[in-house]
């Protein structure tokens, strides 16, 4: 079935819209270069999307109350008779006119009679998160566009078509012998999106000869400035960096050895320097992977965070290739890190695959940042103090070549007084300088009350079971008082932390 004749060329595009004023304006200029009429169906919106709409030159027509987007179709079909191809971009999905040449050429050159462009949209994206903690594939992603010929357009009716699935796209068109054509555009989406945006990647190094150039090679196109800090290597990985030719690269070169986090900071500095606009930390051991980088992206460019992290222990197969002492350090170290943060929802502080935006890092001071391997756990805490939102990505754990030089025992030891002096610090900055809330107060009974309460308990049980002494029949009780309202205390501490908290805990992984 070949409905395309060659000549047709107006084109329609038919936007169903919801309280999008933000963005309806945008798209409808940018989708004019490649259209001859663009409708917007306004499905009772709440806000200014019908006028701004109107104002950058679209034809506006109500819809429905709700979002129904099978109702909306149809009634922007009603409204574009005549059109030689006919488009609808769902702008929850894809937000980029830009793919409409790419959607349409298939018909224009009398191939297909219909193509169908698929993306992962913005609301989809935790529901991908939920997929990989469950171990679950699917090839079933959210339809962005839908291009039809104006002869298909008479033999497809659809209010039959579900369009939130491809699959009952294809079906249809299989079982009505049409010609269509599915795009993956979830690339190519990506890309043209990033482009609006600054994007730095921090590449810390040291001793990593072996996959620095594999490390650097995977970085996406759509990164405008690699920092790959060279934190005074014994190995090549200095004349490794300096010979490669990538025009994005930025060496930066350590004459002695700072640490991962002093490396780290320098990079940011750099980076807000030349003005980026989000900042990436990707290790030189290769172990982040470049596809996973998106995904880290796009809360910060939606709004929704303004520091995204990497999450690999949501799930045993998440955690596949991570040793048993790995994987039970890890979990300590969460521990530890919840409490002394105020991020009670994040998990694998570890993690140092991160996005930082640059209000954020403009925000913290940087140079008082731990430039140990604990410099994630400290820059937690500095976030959460100045009330900034963070988000958990989960994404598998990737092990390849690399072999990790961190031994978890000396590691917790020389970083759990570091989170315990950036908690007393959160305290003081968050409740008592910048606001104030009662449950510092309890905090500070507590960390009193629970320390007495063991000792005093050691003293009675050293008193009478080891030096058979005599101890007043009143202690244990009064010990047993003193426990309980110190641990009472620190319960009543740790929820209030946590309520005050749910503003700037999110968690991608978990579906709206």
């Amino acid at each position: 079935m070949n409905m395309y004749k060659e000549g047709l060329s107006e084109i329609t595009v038919i936007l169903p819209a919801f309280n999008q004023e933000l963005e309806i304006g945008t798209v409808v200029l940018i989708a004019k270069r490649y259209a001859e009429r663009i409708i917007v169906v306004n499905n009772c919106s709440s806000d200014q999307c019908s006028e701004v709409a109107e104002a950058a030159g679209a034809e506006v027509i109500q819809g429905f109350s709700g979002t129904n987007k099978n109702l909306s179709l149809r009634k922007g079909v009603e409204a574009a008779k005549g059109a030689d191809i006919l488009v609808t971009m769902d702008m929850d999905v894809c937000r980029d006119p830009r793919l409409i040449p790419e959607m349409i050429k298939p018909i224009r050159e009398g191939n297909f009679d219909l193509t169908v462009g698929t993306c992962i949209g913005r609301h989809k994206r935790n529901h991908e998160s939920v997929h990989l903690i469950k171990n679950k594939k699917t090839e079933e992603r959210p339809v962005g566009f839908l291009a039809i010929s104006k002869a298909c357009l008479e033999e497809l009716d659809l209010s039959d078509v579900y369009l939130n699935s491809i699959r009952s796209i294809m079906s249809i068109c299989e079982r009505k012998k049409i010609n269509a054509y599915h795009i993956d555009l979830q690339e190519e989406h990506e890309k043209n999106l990033f482009k609006a945006y600054k994007i730095g990647v921090v590449v810390p190094a040291y001793n990593e000869e072996l996959l620095i150039q594999e490390t650097i090679e995977g970085i996406p196109d759509y990164i405008d400035k690699i920092y790959v800090i060279n934190d005074s290597s014994s190995d090549r990985t200095g004349e490794i960096i300096d010979r490669m030719t990538d025009p994005r690269l930025v060496p930066i070169h350590h004459k002695v050895n700072k640490g991962v986090g002093a490396a780290i900071i320098n990079g940011y500095k750099y980076a807000l320097a030349d003005e980026m606009d989000m900042v990436a930390v990707m290790a030189g051991d290769n172990q982040m992977d470049p596809s996973q980088l998106p995904r880290l992206l796009f809360p910060i460019i939606e709004g929704k965070a303004d520091y995204t992290k990497g999450n690999r222990l949501l799930s045993k197969e998440m955690r596949k290739g991570m040793s048993t002492w790995r994987a039970f350090g890890n979990g300590l170290l969460t521990l530890i890190t919840k409490v002394g943060s105020g991020y009670w929802h994040i998990t694998d502080p570890q993690n140092g695959y991160t996005v930082i935006s640059r209000e954020a890092l403009e925000d913290i001071d940087l140079d008082s940042v731990y430039t140990y391997y604990g410099y994630c756990n400290d820059l937690l805490i500095k976030l959460n103090a100045l009330g900034l939102q963070t988000i958990d990505v989960a994404m598998p754990a990737r092990y390849g070549r690399e072999k990790s030089t961190i031994k978890y025992s000396a590691y917790i030891i020389k970083v759990a007084p570091m989170i315990f002096r950036g908690f007393l610090w959160r305290l003081k900055m968050k409740y008592m300088i910048l606001d104030f809330h009662p449950l510092v107060l309890f905090y500070i009974l507590s960390m009193v009350l629970v320390p007495v309460g063991f000792l005093f308990g050691l003293w009675i049980f050293l008193q009478k079971i080891v030096l058979h002494g005599s101890v007043s029949a009143n202690y244990p009780l009064l010990d047993v008082f003193i426990s309980l309202m110190g641990m009472q205390l620190l319960l009543f501490a740790m929820f209030f932390d946590m309520q005050v908290n749910k503003t700037t805990s999110l968690n991608y992984a978990k579906p709206n």
